[in-house]
């Protein structure tokens, strides 16, 4: 599957790009929340996020990179999120807000930083609807891809099919055609890209070449 960034649209035009993203095959809608204090950057809060559950026609995929995310599980519901995910360095009590995320309906996902060995969610692979693999350091959009990813990937697969378990591998951060293939092959389900849809002449052919 693809998710789109929003992160990287034109907020001055993002209805605009919105329904062009609604007509492509891109899958998800991706929404990077930032609160200046997990990462060194803000994106944007409820009132944007709102606007965009307004128009958006596929699956809104937030990914919070803020700290105490567990005020705000039930408020990214209501605003109509189905996929939630949250980083495993800002979550002391990770099951109980992977659960709570769950009994509330959403996908439950756990992120985690480009330091963060996949080994040491071994204890909650089972707790988990996907994993959230960061390519680049969180916060920022235009960064280079990490190419250790590969061997995170490949090493997350083996602890998923080992276990038989169903949890997805998500990627975000410098995705793009020409890695594309290379994340699909060593086990990514979901890739999330930015720049390489938005900063292009044509978005819907630039989801095309993705996929």
């Amino acid at each position: 599957m693809l998710s789109a960034s929003l992160l990287s649209a034109n907020f001055a035009h993002l209805e605009h790009d919105i329904s062009i993203l609604n007509r492509s095959a891109i899958d998800w809608f991706h929404l990077d929340i930032m609160d200046g204090v997990f990462v060194p950057n803000l994106s944007y809060g409820f009132p944007v996020l709102n606007a965009i559950a307004q128009h958006a026609q596929k699956p809104l995929d937030a990914h919070l990179m803020i700290v105490d995310p567990d005020r705000y599980v039930e408020r990214f519901h209501a605003a109509g999120v189905q996929t939630l995910s949250v980083h495993y360095e800002a979550c002391p009590h990770l099951h109980r807000t992977l659960n709570h995320i769950r009994k509330l309906g959403m996908k439950a996902g756990v992120a985690i930083n480009p330091h963060t060995p996949v080994e040491l969610l071994s204890d909650i692979l089972e707790d988990t609807d996907f994993i959230l693999i960061m390519s680049v350091n969180p916060g920022f959009s235009a960064q280079t891809f990490i190419p250790q990813t590969y061997g995170k990937i490949t090493r997350l697969k083996e602890m998923i099919l080992h276990r038989g378990l169903s949890c997805l591998i998500e990627v975000d951060g410098g995705v793009n055609q020409e890695n594309a293939k290379a994340l699909y092959n060593a086990g990514a389900n979901i890739l999330v890209a930015g720049n390489a849809i938005f900063n292009t002449p044509n978005i819907t052919e630039a989801i095309e070449a993705l996929r």
